[in-house]
C-alpha cells in the first residue's frame, strides 16, 4: 500500500493554489495523492483542473441542505468518505461548523491572504492598503472553530509598493502563496509538523514560538 498522504482539497474559485499544489506533486516535491477535490460552486475552475489531473470531484450547493450545519457535516462526511487524511482549504470561502470540524482538527490547513493575526475574514488586501501597512502577506494555519484564528504554521510576506491597488497585490501576492502552501503541506507529508495542543505548533517534535517564513521558496525561522 502507498506510504503518501492522502489530501482531498475544498475550492471556491479558480483554484490556483490546487494548481500549484498539483505542480508540486507531479515535479517530485510532494509525496501526497490527492484523493478528492470538493466545491461549494459547480462552475469553480479548480473542479476543472482536478478532473483534467485525474482527480475525483464533487459539488455540494448549500441551497439544497435546510441549514448550514447540516450542508458542513455532509461535506465532511464525503471528505471522510474518501480516505482523505488531510484537508487542505485552498480558497473555499465557507466557514464550517465547529461541530463538524471537530474530528478533523489537526487535519485541516487553510491558507489565508493576510498575515494573521491581522486581517481575518474578506478583503484583505483592501484593509492593508485602507491601513497604510509597509508590508502585506499570506498565512497558512490550522483551521479551528474560530474563523482564521488556529495556530499560524507559515507566513510569506511582501512589501506593499506606492501605486498598490487591491488587484495588484492580490496578483503580486498569488506568486508568494503558490510557493508557501506547497512547502507547508511538504513539511505535512514528510511528518515533520503537527497541531501542538492546546493551540500550537510543533516542528520535527519541537513547539515553535513563531510562524516559519518562507524565503526564496523555502520555509526559514
Amino acid at each position: 500500500m502507498s506510504s503518501r498522504l492522502r489530501v482531498a482539497v475544498l475550492a471556491s474559485g479558480r483554484g490556483s493554489n490546487l494548481q500549484a499544489l498539483i505542480a508540486a506533486r507531479d515535479a517530485g516535491r510532494l509525496p501526497v495523492d490527492f484523493v478528492l477535490v470538493g466545491s461549494d460552486k459547480a462552475s469553480a475552475g479548480a473542479l476543472q483542473l482536478a478532473r483534467d489531473a485525474g482527480i475525483p470531484t464533487f459539488t455540494l450547493d448549500p441551497k439544497a441542505y435546510a441549514s448550514r450545519r447540516e450542508f458542513d457535516f455532509e461535506l465532511l462526511h464525503r471528505l471522510d468518505a474518501s480516505g482523505a487524511q488531510l484537508l487542505v482549504l485552498a480558497g473555499f470561502m465557507r466557514i464550517i461548523d465547529g461541530e463538524a470540524l471537530r474530528p478533523w482538527v489537526g487535519r485541516i490547513i487553510n491558507i489565508h491572504p493576510s498575515l494573521l493575526p491581522k486581517y481575518r475574514g474578506l478583503h484583505t488586501h483592501r484593509r492593508a492598503l485602507e491601513a497604510g501597512d509597509a508590508e502585506h502577506g499570506a498565512s497558512v494555519h490550522y483551521v479551528t472553530a474560530e474563523l482564521d484564528g488556529g495556530p499560524v504554521i507559515a507566513q510569506a510576506r511582501l512589501a506593499i509598493q506606492p501605486g498598490d491597488d487591491e488587484h495588484s497585490l492580490a496578483e503580486r501576492l498569488l506568486g508568494h502563496e503558490h510557493q508557501l502552501l506547497p512547502a507547508v503541506l511538504q513539511l505535512i507529508a514528510d511528518g515533520r509538523l503537527a497541531l501542538s495542543p492546546p493551540d500550537g505548533v510543533a516542528l520535527d517534535g519541537l513547539p515553535r514560538q513563531q510562524p516559519l517564513q518562507l524565503r526564496d521558496g523555502h520555509l526559514v525561522d
